[in-house]
């Protein structure tokens, strides 16, 4: 269903949104090449489109419950309009079915896509994904760093020559930069990374044997941005870092989002991108992102 203004929009699903509205076309995002397309430096991420928060149960419910159907196509428009022109989402039903809705109503952006679910479980439907029109698709990060400590690289390995079958750019996704340097040493033919700031992926056992005890659920370690950023810049291949702002643990204050924003910037290699998860309930996170990356690529 078309909503022909905000206000009908709102009266239709209840609540309110943080997104202003823009008061003329989009100012340029800085872009990247990608193989023969152009991608904004800013990715818009999917995770709190579909309730991952990867901080408690309560934040994934609120995220689950607020980001309902309509306001996922409503951010995801409202991206568009303020200059984002590539959404970054995992495969599933709902969000084809989002993805379906959203070109119907006339969206334009690009559909990076992190290989998951039935997906992982069935290659043969990387011919679907390719008549979708995705951009190209990654193994799944924590799939990844599974088959890495298993020493079943092989495995994704073989994914990502099924991808290329399929006449798509293959990725790899990881929280490890050790993945990253054994898949160079190897020689693999793939196309991009994406690369988490942040090893969220360590077990307990890896926990404790690096600090002596582990705590309580994923570990955001504050010299974790530094060790990827590392190895994304001796790849040549094109990486998009995510997780900068540690999956929402450095949005207490502006300047700490600043500065996540500025190192990751700073420190990957001008072909990279960003990722960023937005959840627009209490502010316009899109739109603020947006110009963030403007003004520090700008400088």
């Amino acid at each position: 269903m078309a909503y022909r203004s905000r206000r009908q929009f709102l009266a239709a699903t209840g609540g309110t949104l943080a997104l202003g509205q823009p008061a003329g076309p989009p100012v340029a995002l800085p872009k990247v090449k990608f193989g023969e397309r152009e991608l904004t430096r800013l990715i818009i991420g999917s995770n709190p489109f579909y309730g991952y928060a990867h901080f408690n149960a309560l934040l994934n419910k609120l995220m689950e419950e607020w980001m309902t159907p309509e306001r996922r196509l409503q951010v995801l428009q409202h991206a568009e309009r303020t200059g984002i022109n590539t959404w970054q989402v995992h495969y599933n039903d709902p969000t084809i079915a989002d993805y379906n809705r959203y070109r119907a109503e006339g969206g334009k952006m690009h559909w990076l896509l992190l290989a998951d679910f039935d997906l992982m479980k069935n290659w043969k439907l990387l011919g679907e994904v390719a008549k979708l029109g995705a951009i190209g698709v990654a193994h799944h990060g924590n799939r990844t760093d599974e088959r890495f400590r298993a020493g079943q690289m092989n495995i994704v390995r073989d994914f990502t020559k099924a991808v290329h079958d399929a006449g798509l750019p293959a990725g790899v996704s990881t929280h490890n930069p050790a993945v990253v340097e054994y898949v160079e040493e190897q020689g693999w033919q793939i196309d991009y990374y994406m690369t988490c700031m942040y090893r969220v992926s360590r077990t307990l056992e890896e926990t404790r044997k690096e600090l002596g005890e582990a705590p309580l659920g994923e570990i955001y370690m504050e010299k974790d941005p530094e060790r990827m950023c590392r190895v994304v810049r001796q790849t040549r291949k094109t990486c998009f870092a995510f997780k900068l702002l540690g999956a929402g643990r450095s949005i207490d204050r502006p300047e700490r989002v600043e500065a996540a924003f500025r190192f990751v910037l700073s420190n990957i290699k001008p072909q990279d991108a960003c990722i960023v998860g937005m959840f627009p309930k209490f502010r316009d996170e899109v739109r603020e992102n947006a110009e963030l990356v403007r003004r520090l690529c700008a400088a």
